[in-house]
């Protein structure tokens, strides 16, 4: 067996029997590349307030408008991400893992440079979709040569850790907000703070180097491809057949369920933590509260680190279908608390990280669960549109949040929008148990 084959035979003796240097090197490059995806959107979240501000004009009348272009430049990325992911997923089941990862490793880190560029609200929320594009192609492809290259004991850990290290992208994020504010005027060269932290987002692109001159393409993915072009296989990369054969269809209706439910609670609610410590510290001078939302979302990240870890663990040990149920229950009910009650920057600091722990622990079941559901020939396809399509579901979701809470307010507009876990509690009667399972193949 070579080094990067995965052993789909008998669960092994330890998580860890059988893992090689390679396996671990694959693991880290293939996380680094989420990471920085989620570095990305952690900027721009932070700079976004900012960064609208500015492009819109400061006035009273602006400033009565700024969430709604907040909204419309988020929903672009998430409709990017959304659209970014179906394309690429099918792409990494016809190119291959590694040269989708590169390719989108070029764009998400090139077009988040040009987003530092922006001269009005319209080319920045044009940006914003480009990159989105790039971030949701990363998943699927990273997912799936993970999950293709490493041990089958090891999967669950090596697919939890890469959602896991996510994290660290976004605490890398919020600290470097912390040193470069968004909403300082000049920091560099006479350019405010929101442009120059996205222009530190190119240095990504860097990543390219180790992903093209380490990593090899899977054995399993080899054999697909050779086999569908012999004639001997099914076709690989097929939108359709996630819905032909009844056993993809259920996998993949399910998969939309969990996914649409963590990812409509967190960019509709949990990425809205950033404007709920505005409006608890309304009053306070800017740079206090542009102080107090770096450090607050980088603990909401040390949070979401831990939950994904615990997830993993759970889910490793216990079953997939418990440790979504325990998530959701806890995103219900963490999620409601701290719209709520948080008043206080004492307060942030604590409640965020667990709402942080809540929402992003869900995350890590997504990266180990939907590799699970999919034959070779579909992995990138299936779970590339399970992550994905979703965000066309979600994508209303900031915007509709904006509404509620132009209506509502943000407390009151949270508190409503929390009823979207019970859909993925509910989705899990008809989920199958992968733990301890080979990955599928066709039958």
């Amino acid at each position: 067996m070579k080094p990067n084959e995965t052993k789909h035979t008998s669960e092994p003796e330890s998580v860890f029997s059988g893992v090689t240097g390679y396996h671990w090197l694959v693991v880290i490059i293939a996380s680094c590349g989420w990471l920085f995806d989620c570095f990305d959107q952690r900027i721009f979240i932070l700079a976004r307030e900012s960064a609208l501000r500015e492009l819109l004009g400061d006035s009273r009348q602006v400033q009565a408008i700024v969430q709604q272009y907040i909204g419309y430049a988020t929903t672009s990325m998430i409709l990017g991400w959304a659209t970014g992911g179906i394309i690429f997923g099918i792409l990494s089941d016809k190119w291959g893992r590694v040269r989708t990862m590169a390719t989108t490793l070029l764009v998400y880190s090139g077009f988040t440079g040009l987003s530092g560029l922006a001269q009005g609200w319209a080319d920045f929320t044009i940006y914003r979709f480009m990159v989105g594009l790039g971030v949701g192609g990363m998943f699927g492809a990273a997912t799936a040569l993970v999950a293709e290259s490493v041990p089958s004991g090891f999967r669950s850990m090596a697919l939890g850790a890469l959602q896991a290290l996510s994290a660290l992208g976004n605490i890398l994020g919020s600290t470097i907000s912390y040193w470069i504010q968004p909403g300082a005027p000049e920091v560099f060269f006479g350019y405010p703070g929101w442009r120059c932290l996205f222009f530190i987002g190119i240095i990504p692109a860097l990543l390219v180097i180790p992903v093209v001159g380490f990593l090899r393409e899977p054995e399993a993915w080899k054999e697909s491809k050779r086999a569908a072009a012999s004639g001997a296989g099914r076709q690989v990369g097929s939108l359709g057949d996630l819905f032909r054969h009844p056993r993809w269809r259920r996998n993949t209706l399910v998969g939309l369920g969990l996914g649409v439910s963590g990812m409509i609670g967190l960019w509709g609610i949990g990425f809205f933590s950033p404007e709920l410590i505005s409006q608890a510290l309304a009053g306070q001078p800017q740079q206090f509260i542009d102080q107090v939302r770096a450090k607050g979302t980088a603990l909401q990240d040390v949070g979401s680190f831990l939950g994904m870890i615990t997830f993993t663990v759970v889910a490793t040990y216990l079953g997939r279908r418990l440790a979504f149920l325990l998530s959701f229950a806890a995103c219900f009910a963490v999620t409601a608390a701290v719209f709520t009650y948080l008043d206080t920057p004492t307060e942030a600091y604590w409640m965020l990280p667990m709402m942080g722990f809540a929402q992003l622990a869900v995350f890590a079941g997504y990266s180990i669960y939907f590799p699970e559901l999919y034959p070779t020939r579909l992995r990138g396809t299936g779970v590339g549109f399970c992550y994905n399509t979703v965000r066309y579901l979600a994508a209303p979701g900031p915007m509709v949040f904006g509404y509620l809470a132009g209506s509502l307010g943000i407390r009151r507009a949270a508190l409503l929008m929390c009823s979207i876990y019970v859909v993925g509690m509910i989705t899990l009667i008809w989920a199958p148990e992968t733990k301890g399972q080979p990955l599928p193949e066709d039958e």
